[in-house]
């Protein structure tokens, strides 16, 4: 049985559970009812603003109980689809004995060999906290950032969280445009950002690398793994 910590942001997560449901139809064919896995989805309210600073002890101390919850369920593993919740992958990994699934490492894993140059759309404490950047680096990828960039993200959640989401979807047009002219690839490392980011603007050539995506095959993938081991 598959454990979705959701609810970061309330809005992501049943679109999270649509794509993992998606997933489950063009990697192994699922058809019918039968066919599709188990869940345990549990929405979890975070303490997290994004016009204020976190408090790390408070949103570590939520996600953690969230995943214990699940944890009790008998769910053989979990994922949470939240970049900025990944924080505190390591205290979450200590606290429970299921497997976590690590989303920045499945999203890592589907940049395109080929990025020189890659935009991080994310929530500041994402940002800040370099969970990104020091594969950039590795790799050879320049890293470019702009302050106007994220001022625009924070304004697409901030429309999202407040279904705004007409709002949202003209700010994330303006900002493909601005991305285009700038880097090859970006990688989309908030869940809130999806309800807007299916609309790419016509002639628009960059790579969108999106991590809800990259999660939500790593979980069918596992879950394959672990009802067909061979």
């Amino acid at each position: 049985m598959i454990g979705i910590l959701g609810g970061m942001g309330p809005k992501s997560t049943g679109p999270f559970i649509d794509n993992v449901v998606e997933q489950c139809q063009k990697i192994y064919g699922a058809t019918y009812d039968i066919d599709f896995p188990h869940m345990m989805i549990y929405s979890c309210p975070t303490p997290f603003y994004i016009d204020r600073p976190i408090n790390h002890e408070e949103m570590a101390k939520t996600i953690i109980n969230g995943a214990k919850k699940l944890e009790t369920t008998g769910v053989d593993f979990i994922a949470i689809p939240c970049n900025t919740a990944h924080l505190y992958f390591s205290k979450l990994k200590e606290s429970i004995s299921v497997p976590i699934l690590n989303m920045i490492d499945e999203t890592i894993k589907e940049i395109p060999i080929n990025t020189r140059k890659v935009a991080l759309l994310a929530t500041a404490p994402t940002i800040q906290s370099g969970l990104y950047e020091q594969t950039f680096s590795l790799n050879d990828v320049e890293y470019v950032h702009k302050n106007s960039w994220q001022t625009c993200v924070n304004q697409i959640i901030s429309a999202v969280k407040s279904g705004e989401i007409s709002d949202g979807a003209q700010l994330w047009s303006k900002l493909c445009w601005e991305l285009n002219e700038a880097v090859d690839t970006a990688i989309l490392a908030c869940t809130d950002l999806n309800i807007v980011s299916h609309q790419i603007p016509n002639d628009n050539n960059i790579t969108i690398v999106d991590s809800s995506d990259c999660l939500a095959r790593a979980v069918v993938n596992k879950y394959l793994s672990l009802s067909n081991p061979s």
